[in-house]
């Protein structure tokens, strides 16, 4: 396979740093091709703006003053006229057929670095709004990324208990909703049970092995493992609305009812380590 591992933590000698060389090299011996995108070393942009496009009046409103995000990106793609950087990204992105999303959790959500790599790279035309032959857009399950995986790679400082089903930070499968569902599976990629190191601020010396350990058996599968099982939007369960069929999960409400399995998507961890957010 060829995977794209994209990491967004600012110091090289983290814990996540470690575990990033280790699962690269482990995906290389096991005879993948890999390429990096280390956001921080690269200096990445995080902010989205007008410098992203040629100023050629793709994009602009009516007045040729105002900013059309969609119609912009979708332009410049299309044209060959996004910024080198973000050009660069794009060549990664469709060599790829799995993606690697490494990160420390802040603030329930990635740095924001990392939001911006998505903000700029997943652009209209390529990974949104993309059309079918019938002019249906094609998303949740399907759209400009089908075909390719994606499992986030994720360390947090608090312990397991607190981010279980009745932990005070809410359930991890709902914090790391947006990214699962609302990134990967929208843009038509499968997206794996995360990798999740807990208390990572306390993990040892002593400690780390055997997470480097589960983590490099977790990648071993990137290519096998079955993807949450989120319900495609045109598989049948959804109304014209795009509200959930009342038969399935009848009485339910919440995210886990976007799960066909009608459970909570299974969440794999690191066994064997009291793994927070380094």
């Amino acid at each position: 396979m060829n995977i794209l591992w994209l990491f967004a933590h600012p110091e090289h000698r983290s814990l996540n740093a470690s575990l990033r060389d280790d699962g690269v090299r482990a995906l290389r011996a096991a005879g993948h091709e890999v390429r990096q995108s280390d956001l921080y070393a690269m200096g990445f942009k995080a902010v989205l703006d007008a410098d992203d496009y040629v100023n050629d009046g793709a994009g602009d409103d009516a007045a040729g003053d105002r900013l059309l995000v969609g119609d912009a990106q979708e332009d410049g793609w299309r044209a060959g006229t996004v910024s080198a950087d973000i050009a660069a990204e794009h060549e990664k992105l469709a060599w790829a057929d799995a993606l690697v999303v490494h990160f420390p959790l802040w603030w329930f959500g990635p740095p924001a670095i990392l939001k911006g790599w998505f903000d700029r790279v997943l652009v209209q035309g390529l990974a949104s709004k993309v059309k079918d032959a019938q002019g249906n857009t094609r998303r949740y399950g399907d759209g400009g990324l089908a075909g390719k995986r994606a499992i986030v790679v994720t360390s947090v400082g608090a312990r397991e208990a607190s981010f279980g089903p009745r932990g005070i930070h809410g359930h991890i499968d709902e914090v790391l909703w947006p990214l699962h569902h609302g990134t990967f599976f929208y843009t038509g990629m499968a997206p794996l049970p995360p990798f999740v190191v807990y208390g990572a601020d306390r993990l040892t010396r002593e400690d780390y092995p055997a997470v480097a350990e589960a983590l490099r058996e977790r990648l071993h599968g990137l290519g096998t493992v079955a993807p949450l099982p989120y319900r495609p939007e045109r598989g049948g369960d959804y109304d014209e609305g795009l509200e959930l069929r009342p038969e399935l999960a009848e009485g339910e409400r919440g995210l886990g009812i976007h799960s066909a399995s009608g459970d909570r998507p299974v969440r794999l961890r690191a066994e064997g380590a009291p793994v927070r957010a380094g």
